[in-house]
This record gives structure tokens, C-alpha cells and sequence, in this order.
């Protein structure tokens, strides 16, 4: 399994561990499945939310 680092993709993400879709849109990211949303990086989808990426990780490290 690769590393959840700040510049993995929201797409690559979620084929790897799609269990963590809830903390996803928890944190806001309600557009998933759209293909801008499948590019972004964490750290990109972290910024246009106004949410510290690193404690997202940590959230979703917990999953």
C-alpha cells in the first residue's frame, strides 16, 4: 500500500482505501467522484477548504 502523504490524489486515495470517504466528507469534500475532486491532491483539496492537511491525514490514517 502506498504512503497517504499531502500529495497522493483524492482519486488514488480512494481506489486504495475507500473506507475513508466518511472522513472525506465529514471534512467538506462532498464532490468525491468529480473528475476535478480525482486529480486533486489532499493537500490541494485541504487548502480550498480551509483544513489543516496534516490533521487530515491523521484522520484518515485512523480509518
Amino acid at each position: 500500500m502506498a504512503e497517504i502523504t499531502k500529495d497522493i490524489t483524492i482519486g488514488e486515495l480512494l481506489r486504495m482505501k475507500p473506507e475513508v470517504a466518511p472522513v472525506l466528507l465529514n471534512a467538506g469534500m462532498h464532490c468525491l467522484g468529480c473528475p476535478s475532486a480525482q486529480g486533486e491532491s489532499l493537500a490541494e483539496a485541504a487548502m480550498v477548504h480551509g483544513i489543516d492537511a496534516d490533521a487530515l491525514i491523521e484522520a484518515i490514517k485512523a480509518v
